[in-house]
């Protein structure tokens, strides 16, 4: 592997680092976005893997109560493994360019339900039903884009969990969702040594951006920075999509 890609790889693990750092959430979302665009879906995910996991581990840690958060969301968090497990298998044997615009599509609701309320009421009215299918269906779709964050929001604002807990589900299912992922590619032999090294190579830039993100938590307006992340999302789903069906 080329010694720019690697470069180019942690510098945008690390600018996806300090999002993630200082709101919470983002890392996934960013990093996939921006590295899909100069490489195939399956390549993008399979060196997000471990980056994805520690960046959600350290998130999760800094917020705290890991085992209590661990025991309150264990179902959905199993079901997000099983998901996780169905959507990398069909991304190994497909591997189709069309899943960027699953991505671009997936993010896309993400900004469209933060300016427009969606209506879920279902998910108060069948709760049992939505964990089911925020379950299943949402740990396919992060196997297949490595994003989730959008139907996740939606099922914590219609279920009135806190701040905390919404960081916490978000972060501990990306984290569970990887455990699927890294035991497929391992199994069909994506995840070789070469794969492994490169990530464990781009940490460095992990480690740092998170610590920084920390650190301008305290010191920024948040809703300014949200709305630039937002800007900046809307061109890359922009861009993913205009590349994609440019093919």
């Amino acid at each position: 592997m080329e010694i720019n890609f690697i470069i180019t790889l942690t510098l945008i693990l690390f600018l996806a680092s300090i999002v993630h750092g200082s709101i919470g959430f983002g890392f996934g979302m960013i990093s996939t976005a921006v590295v899909a665009l100069f490489a195939d879906i399956q390549t993008t995910i399979l060196f997000m893997l471990i980056p994805t996991m520690v960046a959600n581990i350290m998130s999760i840690l800094s917020e705290g109560k890991f085992f209590e958060a661990l025991k309150k969301f264990w179902f959905i968090l199993l079901l997000m493994i099983v998901g996780s497990t169905l959507g990398t298998i069909l991304l190994i044997h497909i591997n189709s360019e069309y899943f960027k615009l699953l991505l671009a599509f997936i993010i896309l609701v993400y900004l469209l339900q933060s300016f427009v309320r969606i209506n879920a009421s279902f998910i108060t009215i069948y709760p049992k039903t939505s964990t089911y299918g925020l379950g299943i269906f949402g740990g396919m779709i992060s196997g297949l884009t490595n994003v989730v964050a959008p139907l996740m929001i939606i099922y914590t604002l219609e279920l009135k969990y806190t701040r905390k807990d919404t960081i916490q589900l978000s972060n501990l299912c990306f984290l569970f969702t990887k455990i699927g992922q890294i035991a497929v590619f391992i199994y069909f032999g994506s995840f070789t040594m070469e794969a492994f090294n490169i990530s464990m190579m781009t940490l460095i830039g992990v480690f740092i951006g998170m610590f920084i993100g920390a650190k301008i938590k305290k010191l920024i307006d948040a809703k300014f920075y949200t709305k630039i992340l937002k800007m900046l999302l809307f061109f890359i789903a922009s861009t993913l999509i205009y590349q994609t069906l440019n093919f």
